[in-house]
């Protein structure tokens, strides 16, 4: 019973972590859900493009130019230290802008994407027709659930760095909590989706969550470090979005057979 106990939680989190390779190949091996990956994949590789090219024009136009210079030695060390500094900031604005415009204008194809997945995996059929009207509709509808979303990340982000004026501790917390906050939005973004279909309310959401806590953990970190590597960050949100719907119809399957508590 204790081997089991330390490896549940383990195996719950590598199950989330390791979701989104299966859910790719599940991807590939399912051609009718490529029309929704295309057009998200477009929307996206606009943004980034646009987001680089503004994150570098920014940065040779502004923040180099506030720099400051000198002929000794320590202020060329300075110079280069905050060169970096600079384009490790610039980084993090242009992946911070890629991310919430990329998932705000690509949200009415990825709710299609994760109700087709759902069917495929259901063996359901979607018995409603396509409708401009119906898709412009629940579109908008969209779109201001994410607003709400991402405007609360971006409202509690800024609350998080008044932890950095408390002194010793300060950052140590920020930086923890940064990532804690990020991880949770993840989750709730991408499993999102799932959760508008089912019409859950937040304190649901919450529990459905909290119950399945190193899972959903996991999830996050996997699509944080998809997002982290380079070029990946095209094809992580349709991947990720499928895994979210994934996860959600296998547990659908197993809930009935285990109490909450041990599902992580």
């Amino acid at each position: 019973m204790v081997i089991s106990a330390a490896v549940r939680p383990v195996g719950n989190f590598s199950r989330g972590f390791f979701s989104h390779w299966q859910s790719a190949r599940f991807l590939l091996r399912h051609p009718s859900l490529w029309k929704y990956v295309l057009i998200p994949f477009l929307i996206n590789l606009v943004v980034f493009s646009g987001s680089v090219y503004l994150g570098m024009d920014f940065f040779n136009d502004s923040v180099v130019q506030l720099i400051p210079r000198g002929e000794a030695w320590y202020w060329a060390t300075l110079y280069y230290f905050l060169w970096i500094i600079a384009v490790a900031v610039t980084t993090v604005v242009v992946f911070f802008s890629f991310t919430v415009i990329g998932n705000l204008v690509a949200s009415p194809f990825n709710d299609l994407l994760s109700e087709r997945t759902e069917n495929l995996i259901s063996g359901q059929r979607d018995e409603e027709p396509f409708s401009l009207a119906t898709f412009g509709r629940d579109a908008l509808a969209t779109l201001a659930v994410e607003v709400k979303k991402i405007s609360l990340f971006v409202f509690a982000m800024l609350a998080l760095l008044l932890l950095n004026l408390l002194p010793v501790f300060g950052s140590l917390l920020y930086s923890v909590l940064a990532v804690l906050l990020t991880l949770f939005f993840l989750v709730v973004e991408y499993m999102g989706f799932v959760f508008s279909r089912k019409r859950l309310n937040f304190t649901e959401q919450r529990r459905y969550i909290l119950a399945r806590k190193t899972t959903m953990l996991g999830f996050g970190a996997g699509v944080l470090a998809l997002l982290a590597i380079p070029f990946l960050q095209f094809a992580c949100i349709p991947v990720a979005v499928v895994s979210a719907t994934r996860l959600w119809c296998e547990e659908q399957d197993y809930s009935s057979a285990e109490s909450v508590d041990q599902r992580g």
